[in-house]
């Protein structure tokens, strides 16, 4: 069965052509299938999937998460303003000449420790952003607006170091960045993302119930998860992913994306636990994807996501030889799911290439099954 497909961070998305795909995460079974550009969307990104807008002002209009769309907006805007000198009648994303969240330092309770530690969190977290030069001239260009971007959030967090929003904003920076960095540079991507992360704890931290921090925390530590295989520290990340997950949708039940990427999150730990383990989760995973698949019908990626996690359960089954299922009923439904996904997006070769497999499967299952009779 082809790669499943999972969603992308929320508030991350159009940064430069308006790139909506997924990309897809790790295979349960291998299929040869023809690389091919799709006609209606643009193809699977590398890294994430198409995520939701970012949640609505938290407050003043000034101190909100904002879309990475509306981010490099702004800050595009904000750079030819100050190249012809005119920058004083537009606002600007950040509020004020502040910056985000920002607030006047008098009562500020920062200490000078406090100070000189986010000093060196802040240069290490600037250096990595400074280092990526992007694989082309689309990146780098996209990445300088990025390295403009986190100058601005580390100002508006020296003025106002409780302001959740500036600390989120500075993680999705972190997190675009490590998409940008060559493919090449592993040790790159994991260190910004590593740093993202910190950035979501604090944000957090200072609003424990900001969605948008958990469910992009959580496919941060998945990406970093996917860089390590099938080992003991992959095993450890995926778990925390899988809890901010269930933190994300805790907070926003209604989000078939969190939902399919918590069953995702799950289907992945599956590989790496011990068998006596694996179907207790592969289970928990299916609950998670027909819960997506509630919220949205015509959700295709967790429909395609039901029908191969299905479809690697009843290839378990039949090697164990001690089915709770029939396996031909499991591949019967991993086929029609399949199915469904394909009616949704006839134009996606990973789908065409599944249907052609799972139809094989049901037709030989179907024949065995006639000569035993």
């Amino acid at each position: 069965m082809e790669e499943p497909t999972e969603s992308r961070r929320a508030g991350a998305e159009g940064l430069a052509n308006g790139a909506l795909e997924p990309e897809e995460a790790a295979p349960e079974v291998e299929v040869e299938v023809e690389e091919e550009e799709e006609p209606e969307e643009e193809p699977p990104r590398s890294a994430t999937a198409k995520q939701e807008e970012a949640k609505a002002a938290l407050g003043a209009e000034g101190s909100r998460p904002f879309t990475m769309r509306e981010l490099l907006g702004e800050l595009k805007e904000d750079g030819e303003a100050a190249a012809t000198g005119s920058g004083g009648s537009s606002r600007s994303a950040f509020g004020d000449g502040n910056g985000i969240g920002s607030a006047d330092t008098e009562g500020s309770s920062y200490s000078q420790d406090s100070t000189q530690q986010f000093s060196s969190h802040h240069d290490v977290a600037m250096d990595l952003i400074n280092s990526v030069t992007g694989v082309d001239e689309e990146g780098c260009s996209r990445q300088r607006i990025l390295s403009f971007a986190a100058k601005r959030y580390v100002n508006a967090i020296e003025r106002n170091p409780d302001d959740p929003d500036a600390y989120y904003n500075w993680a999705l920076v972190l997190q675009e960045s490590a998409d940008n960095v060559d493919p090449n540079s592993s040790s790159s991507k994991d260190a910004l993302l590593e740093e993202a992360c910190k950035k979501y704890a604090e944000a957090t931290r200072l609003c424990p119930t900001l969605y948008d921090a958990y469910y992009n925390w959580a496919i941060a530590i998945a990406d970093r998860a996917k860089m390590r295989g099938r080992t003991k520290e992959a095993e450890e990340l995926w778990k925390q992913a899988i809890l901010n997950y269930e933190k994300a949708v805790q907070l926003n039940w209604n989000s078939p994306q969190a939902l399919n990427n918590w069953g995702l999150g799950l289907q992945e730990l599956s590989a790496i636990v011990p068998a006596r383990d694996k179907q207790t989760i592969i289970k928990t995973a299916i609950s998670k994807f027909r819960a997506a698949i509630q919220l949205q019908f015509d959700f295709h990626r967790a429909i395609y996501n039901l029908g191969t996690v299905l479809y690697g359960l009843a290839e378990d089954t039949m090697r164990s030889g001690k089915p709770d299922v029939s396996p031909n009923e499991l591949y019967s439904q991993s086929a029609i799911y399949v199915a469904a996904a394909h009616a949704l997006k006839p134009n996606y070769s990973v789908y065409r290439s599944a249907l052609r497999l799972v139809r094989s499967m049901v037709q030989f299952i179907y024949s065995i099954s006639k000569k035993l009779c």
